[in-house]
């Protein structure tokens, strides 16, 4: 049975990020802001339910090659863990920094620099379909004859490692910035500074940009976020919006072969007609502003209750797929899904907030329903229907005044 590392961290994740969150009131630095970091765990949530459905789909790859095609049989040894470390570190290294290189990649991996704050919800806010791709890049392990297990685990640690190098108040790690990835190089690879674009893509060794080329040290102010900025909540479009960029691009080259190169080459590249390569545009940290909307304490409440609602079933899910029917988990993961996209549109103002809203209450009360009749357990679907009504009444409440205020 394969233990979820991930899911089993989440309340970990959450007790950090209160602690630099006080820290960071305490301090009196602007490093969180409410929309921004509900924005990011949308997408960390998002990412955690496509992954449970795609969990099994992915694996496939490598246990077939390690089965049918490996090389050796590696005994279960310390030596074996420290080795396969590494192993998974370096093609790491690889996923990630063609995950920034090539524009197909780039469309997925993009959601995870979003963000123009830098905390430790960063962390946590990652693409819906990166995982669809980032396995390929560790078959060469399989064919090796790393066990999948192992695999699996340490692959599950790199990943938690990466958690706590999303924070601004740690500085310098001293010695251990010559071997580690830390938050200053991190720091850098979320920049939309030209200078520390496309720098700095280890996982835990920071070795790997220094030897391959890609190293660049923390100096001047980073500015976080993507070069054109995303300026939205929404998560699903969050998501796509760069696919889009891709389509319409391609749509407009003359030929197949711009057309391919659209989706093949760096960020920023564009056939001559529409005007070549187009490089990252220096910072103007005069007139530099983050995306923000301002709604009321009310209208907040409601948004924050939407999200709640969201972490909740999605965190059941993380751990109660494996017992719950498939037609059971893809009307939860939906229902979830829909409340963090309304959860966007809220926090934007958006006009179609109100009709969606609508939908999701007559969406929760099918689904109630539904588990009615699959004999849930009663106190819990009561339980679910107080919360759903009491939700809809504060809904009818603010409905009417939240693009006003």
């Amino acid at each position: 049975m394969k233990t979820n590392y991930i899911a089993l961290s989440v309340p970990i994740f959450f007790i950090l990020i209160g602690i630099e969150l006080a820290y960071t009131f305490y301090k009196k630095l602007q490093y969180y802001r409410l929309n921004d970091s509900i924005a990011n765990l949308s997408q960390g949530i998002g990412s955690q339910l496509v992954g449970l459905f795609m969990k099994s789909v992915l694996f496939v790859g490598y246990m077939y090659i390690f089965e049918h095609w490996r090389l050796f049989e590696i005994p279960n040894t310390i030596w074996t863990w420290i080795i396969l470390f590494i192993g998974v570190d370096f093609f790491y290294y690889w996923f990630h920094r063609m995950s920034n290189q090539i524009n197909a990649l780039w469309a997925a991996h993009i959601v995870h620099h979003q963000s123009e704050e830098y905390n430790l919800t960063v962390a946590l806010r990652q693409s819906w379909f990166q995982g669809w791709f980032s396995w390929v890049f560790y078959l060469p392990l399989a064919l090796i004859g790393f066990d999948p297990i192992i695999f699996l685990t340490l692959s599950s640690f790199n990943t938690l490692y990466q958690f706590w190098i999303h924070t601004r108040t740690i500085k310098s790690m001293g010695l251990l910035e010559y071997i580690l990835n830390t938050p200053s190089h991190h720091r850098v690879h979320h920049g939309s500074n030209p200078k520390y674009i496309d720098k700095n893509h280890a996982g835990t060794l920071i070795i790997w940009d220094r030897l391959f080329g890609t190293f660049q040290k923390e100096e001047e102010e980073v500015y976080y976020g993507i070069t054109k900025p995303l300026a939205s909540w929404n998560p699903v479009w969050a998501n796509l919006h760069y696919w889009k960029d891709l389509i319409e691009t391609a749509k407009q080259s003359d030929n197949i072969t711009d057309k391919i190169r659209v989706f093949v080459k760096p960020p920023g590249w564009f056939p001559e007609k529409l005007g070549g390569f187009q490089f990252a545009p220096e910072i103007d940290a005069v007139n530099y502003r983050k995306f923000h909307t301002e709604t009321t304490l009310k209208v907040m409440v409601y948004a924050v209750v939407l999200f709640l609602i969201a972490l909740g079933l999605g965190s059941y899910q993380l751990f109660y797929f494996d017992k719950l029917k498939l037609s059971t988990n893809i009307l939860i993961a939906s229902f979830t899904v829909l409340s963090m996209l309304t959860c966007g549109a809220l926090l934007e103002k958006k006009r179609w907030f109100v009709a969606v809203e609508y939908v999701r209450y007559l969406f929760g009360l099918f689904i109630l329903y539904f588990l009615y009749h699959l004999n849930f357990k009663i106190e819990w679907l009561l339980g679910l229907l107080i919360l759903h009504v009491a939700t809809a009444f504060y809904f009818f409440f603010i409905k009417s005044k939240y693009r006003n205020v």
